[in-house]
C-alpha cells in the first residue's frame, strides 16, 4: 500500500471533475473497413502501444467520414492509454504534441481534467504500479470472453491520491528518467537515418559519382581522398548501370548463410548474450553461438529479415547468420542485404523459409575496397554511439523500475525542490 495516502475510486474522481475515463466507439459508430487507409486520424489499438509509447507511425488511419461519425474515444495529448480487452494492461503516455487519434474499442484513455489536484504523469506511473496492476488483474477474468476489464470495472478501480506536490515530485523523478530514455531513442533513430542516407547516396543512387561526372570537386558525406578515386562514367550490366571500375558479385561469393542452432526458451540460461530469432532479439543466454558482432537473417517464420547484433550472440534455428568469405565490411553487407528484400525468396513448403541458394545467386554491385573501408569508418562510430545509447537506456529503465515501487509505496520520498531540479 502507498503509505497513508487516501484512495479514491475512479468514478468518484470523475464525479469531482478530476478524471475522464472513456473507450473507443462500439457498434454503429465504430470505423468501417472501407474507412481505413489514408486519413488524418490514427486508430490506436493495443498493438500500437509499446514501452510506454504510442507507435503513431505504424498505427492504422481512418478518414474524415469515420471521424465525423465517432461519438467518443477521441484522444488528445497528455492522455494515458490502457488496453482493456484481449491484450489487457498495456499502458502508454501520449505526448502533448501527439497527432490526432482515436481509441479502438479495446483501448481506454484516462484523461486528467484538473492538474491542480491530479498530475497526469503521476497518474501514468501509478497505473504502472503493482497496486494498480493487482486491481485490474483481479477483474480481467470476470466474463467468459477473452480477458476483459470493462469500462464499468475500470471506474471501480482505486487511485492513490497523495498531495499534489508529492504527485509532482514522484512524476518529476520518474519522468526525468523516461525523458532521457526517449531522447536516447530519438537520437539513435536519427543516427540510423543518417547511416542509411549515406549508404543510399554512395551505393544505390551513386550520387558522388554523378556529382563528379557533372563537374563537382567534392561530395559532402565522402572524404576527399575517396572522392578523388571515383570514376566519372558508368558501365552497363544485367542489374543496371554502375560506376565504371566497380564490379558485380553474387551474394554467395561474399558470404555463407550458416544455420542457427536449436535453443528453446526453457533451455536459455540468463546471461549477457542476445538470442535472435526471425523476428529479431527474443531473449538472452549465458553463451553465444557466434563469438563476435554480426548479421542475422530470418530463415523460417519471418524469412528474409535482416538484423544486426552489436555483440556476440546466439542465433536460433529459425535463422541464418552471416559468415564472411572475404574482407568486405559488415556495415556495408548489412545494408546491402536489407536492400535486397530477401523475404521474396521463400521456398514452397508448409512453413515458408528463405531459399538459401536463391539468395546466393543475387548479384550485388561491389565498390573498390577503399570506398567500402571509408564507408565503414564513417558508419561504425554511428553504430557504436547508437549501441551505447541503447545500453544506457537499459540501465536507466532498470533504475526507473527499481524506484517506481519505492516512490509509490512511500518508502522513498522526494521533496519538491529535488523534483524541480530534475525537470
Amino acid at each position: 500500500m502507498s503509505a497513508d495516502w487516501p484512495r479514491r475510486p475512479v468514478a468518484e474522481l470523475q464525479d469531482n471533475g478530476l478524471l475522464l475515463v472513456e473507450d473507443g466507439n462500439h457498434g454503429e459508430y465504430r470505423p468501417r473497413s472501407e474507412e481505413f487507409g489514408e486519413g488524418a486520424y490514427a486508430f490506436v489499438r493495443a498493438a500500437d502501444m509499446s514501452d510506454g509509447r504510442v507507435l503513431f507511425d505504424s498505427a492504422q488511419r481512418i478518414n474524415d467520414v469515420a471521424f465525423t461519425r465517432i461519438r467518443k474515444g477521441v484522444g488528445r495529448g497528455g492522455d494515458v492509454l490502457f488496453s482493456h480487452k484481449g491484450t489487457v494492461g498495456k499502458l502508454a503516455m501520449v505526448p502533448l504534441d501527439a497527432p490526432p487519434f482515436v481509441c479502438s474499442p479495446q483501448t481506454t484513455f484516462w484523461r486528467t481534467l484538473d492538474e491542480r489536484r491530479l498530475d497526469r504523469c503521476y497518474l501514468y506511473y501509478f497505473m504502472r504500479s503493482k497496486e494498480f496492476t493487482e486491481q485490474w488483474m483481479a477483474r480481467k477474468g470476470e466474463t467468459d470472453m477473452a480477458d476483459y476489464v470493462s469500462l464499468t470495472a475500470q471506474r471501480q478501480l482505486n487511485i492513490a491520491l497523495p498531495a499534489i506536490d508529492t504527485q509532482r515530485a514522484i512524476a518529476g523523478v520518474l519522468g526525468a528518467l523516461d525523458d532521457k530514455i526517449e531522447q536516447n531513442r530519438r537520437t539513435a533513430r536519427a543516427l540510423e537515418r543518417l547511416a542509411r542516407a549515406i549508404f543510399r547516396a554512395w551505393f544505390v543512387d551513386f550520387e558522388p559519382v554523378k556529382a563528379k561526372a557533372a563537374g563537382a570537386t567534392s561530395f559532402p558525406s565522402m572524404p576527399q581522398a575517396v572522392f578523388n578515386t571515383l570514376p566519372t562514367r558508368f558501365a552497363d550490366s544485367k542489374i543496371g548501370p554502375f560506376p565504371e571500375g566497380w564490379t558485380t558479385k553474387k551474394i554467395g561469393d561474399l558470404i555463407e548463410l550458416a544455420y542457427g542452432k536449436p535453443l528453446k526458451a526453457d533451455q536459455r540460461v540468463p546471461g549477457p548474450f542476445p538470442v535472435f530469432g526471425a523476428n529479431g532479439m527474443i531473449g538472452w543466454h549465458e553463451q553465444p553461438l557466434v563469438g563476435e558482432p554480426g548479421i542475422v537473417i530470418g530463415r523460417k517464420g519471418n524469412p528474409g529479415t535482416v538484423e544486426w547484433s552489436d555483440r556476440p550472440f546466439f542465433p536460433i534455428d529459425t535463422t541464418f547468420y552471416v559468415v564472411r568469405l572475404g574482407k568486405h565490411p559488415l556495415t556495408w553487407l548489412f545494408y546491402e542485404l536489407q536492400k535486397q528484400n530477401l523475404g521474396r525468396l521463400t521456398a514452397d513448403s508448409a512453413v515458408p523459409g528463405l531459399n538459401r541458394n536463391a539468395a546466393y545467386s543475387i548479384q550485388l554491385v561491389v565498390a573498390p575496397r577503399d570506398v567500402l573501408l571509408q564507408f565503414d569508418q564513417i558508419i561504425s562510430p554511428l553504430w557504436a554511439l547508437r549501441s551505447w545509447l541503447r545500453d544506457e537506456s537499459v540501465k536507466l529503465a532498470e533504475i526507473r523500475n527499481y524506484l517506481l515501487p519505492k516512490l509509490l509505496s512511500g518508502e522513498v520520498r522526494v521533496d519538491v525542490s529535488q523534483s524541480e531540479a530534475l525537470a
